[in-house]
């Protein structure tokens, strides 16, 4: 599977921006797709991640104020990022697990038992 993420830059805080992540490969054996992020003198966050039955979860940190969503006709993954705060700067990497079950492929992601990723996309929100 590869991932391929886009949509990050420079905002102001307050603003917008929406990722996106579209996956190619062998997509089929997907289960669940998720965000993380990773900024300088931080722990790597999952911020939100959604299996292929829709369940969603979200970071405490971004929750209200983040949307994922998967189009699985169009292989893509999005991440809408609304209420930006400079503290949501960061390299922004999406990823995906698989899993027989909902519950083994999220618990995969939240652990970071990553079976692809992409190469990241830098947001930068200034104050």
């Amino acid at each position: 599977v590869q991932l391929v993420e886009s949509g990050g830059g420079l905002v102001q805080a307050g603003g917008s921006l929406r990722l996106s992540c579209a996956a190619s490969g062998s997509i089929f054996s997907i289960n669940a797709m998720g965000w993380y992020r990773l900024a300088p003198g931080k722990e790597r966050e999952l911020v939100a991640a959604i299996s292929s039955e829709s369940v969603i979860d979200y970071a405490d940190s971004v929750e209200g104020r983040f949307t994922i969503s998967r189009d699985n006709a169009k292989n893509t993954l999005y991440l809408q990022m609304n209420s930006l705060k400079p503290e949501d700067t960061a390299m922004y990497y999406c990823a995906a697990t698989e899993g027989i079950t909902t519950v083994q492929a999220m618990s995969r992601l939240r652990r970071f038992a990553l079976d692809a990723w992409g190469q990241g996309t830098l947001v930068t929100v200034s104050s």
